[in-house]
């Protein structure tokens, strides 16, 4: 039986809202309910004062006690594989296709709240999520202490039937506040200015993971940061076409930032960020 965790945070509410693309369902939320805001103590004390040099933030769970892989956080890994199965009754011609789920990897390295991202059609995803359940996870790590951890896992289901193996995906995660050398000057006095900087990021969707795509970047992005670290304003500013603009900004209504700041105090500014798309 699956532990019971509130979850109020969960990726269904969370990530499954977001347009169609890479391997998400639904509608993007352009406020992002109950998605981790990470480092809020370290917000909150900016508001308040500059950061003096070597202040030291540390990665937060979200209101559920669950983490992202990031600066302090090990991602989960998958140890043992179950193969999924393919359908009997779907031909070839309909056969390929992805089904990608979310998850929490528990303390134990047990998945638990499995959602599905992207469907296949149920016979697949039922077949997905049983071999997820029959495979193995070491839990994430921080500190030396497992602790849990949210992950995609995608299964490729292929025309010529080769093995569909469960795989994870990291395509959301926190990073490393900006080191001390970016919030002072020459002098080591704190700027009197700083920009936003990014805390979490998510990987934009590619919209068919079988398309040969003639090239992989990354797209700039500008943004308008409100004093509360959340976008405002999204627009691609530099994009690459193949319809993936879109996706890319939809990225950046999830992104999290540390607040630009003058002064000392938290303000709204505009910055730009180059998004990646999901590696499929």
């Amino acid at each position: 039986m699956e532990p019971s965790l509130p979850l109020s945070t969960q990726r269904g509410a969370k990530q499954s809202q977001r347009k169609p693309g890479r391997h998400r369902s639904g509608k993007w939320m352009h406020q992002a309910k109950g998605v981790v805001v990470f480092l809020a103590l370290a917000i909150g004390a900016w508001a308040q004062d500059a950061a003096p040099p070597g202040r030291q933030y540390h990665q937060a769970p979200d209101q559920d006690g669950v983490y992202y892989m990031g600066p302090e956080v090990a991602a989960p890994r998958m140890v043992r594989t179950v193969s999924v199965p393919y359908p009997y009754n779907l031909s070839g011609k309909n056969l390929q296709g992805m089904t990608v789920l979310a998850m929490v990897i528990d303390v134990n390295g047990v998945p638990a709240h499995i959602q599905v991202l992207h469907s296949h059609g149920a016979e697949c995803d039922q077949a997905s999520i049983a071999a997820v359940k029959q495979s193995k996870f070491e839990p994430g790590m921080l500190a030396g202490k497992p602790v849990p951890v949210w992950i995609d896992v995608r299964v490729v289901f292929r025309a010529n039937r080769s093995a569909a193996i469960p795989q994870v995906l990291i395509t959301e995660r926190d990073l490393p506040p900006p080191d001390a050398s970016k919030l002072e000057d020459k002098h080591h006095n704190p700027l009197s200015y700083t920009p936003p900087f990014p805390i979490h990021t998510v990987d934009a969707d590619f919209a068919d993971p079988f398309a040969a795509h003639p090239y992989v970047q990354v797209a700039v992005v500008a943004v308008l940061v409100g004093e509360d670290g959340l976008p405002k304003e999204v627009r691609v500013s530099r994009g690459l076409g193949f319809g993936l603009d879109e996706k890319a900004a939809a990225a950046v209504w999830h992104y999290r930032f540390l607040p630009a700041s003058k002064k000392g105090k938290p303000i709204a500014a505009r910055t730009s960020v180059m998004v990646s798309f999901a590696k499929f």
